[in-house]
């Protein structure tokens, strides 16, 4: 990865752990899946200008694209109802010990 990918990964990193606090939840503790995803984000988002999820498929339409952008739509009820987001970047704490 180039350093300007690097930079990119340490910004989105940075923003989800503030995101993640802010709803009281952790990222996945397994570095190397929370890297994997990381890496999505940042992949998008210099190819397509936008943070869209890695784990969902983009449609080409922005407008419809708009609900994958990360945090998608669907995370929040995700979260709440299966303990953790689709890309399992997010977790409810609680669900990490079930």
């Amino acid at each position: 990865m180039t350093e300007e990918g690097d930079q990119e990964e340490q910004t989105i990193l940075t923003w989800a752990r503030n995101y993640a606090k802010k709803h009281h939840w952790v990222l996945n503790p397994d570095e190397k899946k929370l890297g994997i995803v990381i890496r999505g984000l940042a992949r998008n988002k210099q190819k397509y200008g936008e943070q869209y999820c890695p784990c969902r498929l983009r449609s080409g339409d922005k407008e419809k694209d708009a609900a994958i952008i990360c945090p998608c739509i669907y995370h929040e009820e995700e979260v709440e109802k299966d303990g953790s987001c689709h890309c399992r970047l997010y977790f409810r704490k609680d669900a990490l010990s079930e």
